[in-house]
């Protein structure tokens, strides 16, 4: 039976690609007694009734998977936080951040609305946090849908894989999809002056071709819980952290109270800035006031 991978799905219906040809399948009835959803981004094994309806027998293994959104196989993250209108938020960055790290996809960090950047100071703050950024290892870029320089260094990063756009409402993603490929007239919305967010415009996870890569344009996450993170384990989510980690008196050091400790010597050094220790911190006792669940 032929494969394929589930680039839409909506109603019921799971849309799969299938070399150049998409066929529209529904599941096979035994996955809900099984308790098994298909996601979009996975593989899946199908037969076909005619050249455009089937039935999805087989999802096959996956390396990943996200709930909210619901998508598996995920490559990498590309992670847009605007420079203003929303402000740049590192907390917020940080949180997205770390439920990337905690599923092993590869997070990209894409400051967006560089264009409307008019204090000088306000530009200097944004270039030494993405400089902060890439000394921690990660891919930082810049963009402005105004200037296509921005815009074409991305392009290439999401060839051959699968990519999700995620981030806070409002700060571009849409926009940004709508300049790598214009046809697809994307719907944006404007920011609430009250709110300081946007409406989400996007309703379902859909897989959209761009370049030799699928990206997927998603509702963004309904939730920012670390759920699914124990406390001894955050650190592994922040690589400046867990690269020195060795480096600690004690094999299990939380980086919190610990004698000797590598992590808390490189803030103090000023080798991990502040601000990320801080909400380092902040997340821990997050989640070791997490209620038990039953």
């Amino acid at each position: 039976m032929p494969k394929g991978k589930i680039i839409k799905a909506l109603s019921g219906f799971y849309y799969c690609l299938d070399g150049e040809r998409t066929i529209q399948c529904r599941g096979r009835g035994v996955f809900r007694k099984n308790k098994v959803t298909p996601l979009v981004g996975d593989e899946v094994i199908y037969d076909y009734e005619n050249e455009r309806e089937g039935t999805i027998q087989e999802v096959l293994d996956r390396k990943n998977e996200l709930v909210r959104p619901p998508i598996a196989n995920v490559d990498q993250a590309i992670l847009v936080f605007s420079a203003v209108e929303p402000d740049f938020s590192t907390v917020l960055l940080d949180r997205f951040l770390v439920l990337i790290e905690s599923n092993d996809i590869e997070p990209i960090i894409c400051i967006s609305k560089t264009d409307l950047i008019e204090d000088e100071k306000q530009k200097n703050e944004i270039l030494a946090y993405a400089d902060d950024y890439r000394k921690m290892g990660y891919e930082v870029r810049l963009t402005s849908t105004l200037e296509a320089d921005g815009i074409a260094e991305l392009l290439p990063l999401l060839n051959d894989r699968i990519s999700v756009f995620a981030g806070q409402s409002g700060v571009g993603k849409s926009s940004l999809l709508n300049v790598l490929r214009p046809e697809l007239a994307l719907k944006t919305s404007d920011i609430s002056s009250h709110l300081g967010r946007g409406k989400h415009t996007t309703r379902h996870v859909e897989l959209i071709p761009v370049g030799s890569g699928l990206v997927a344009d998603t509702p963004g996450f309904s939730s920012l819980e670390f759920m699914n993170i124990e406390a001894e384990d955050l650190s592994y989510c922040f690589p400046e952290m867990r690269e020195r980690s060795d480096q600690c008196k004690f094999r299990a050091c939380t980086h919190v109270s610990e004698p000797k400790c590598a992590v808390k010597t490189a803030v103090e050094n000023g080798d991990i800035p502040k601000y990320r220790y801080d909400h380092y911190l902040s997340f821990i006792e997050e989640i070791k006031d997490r209620k038990p669940r039953y």
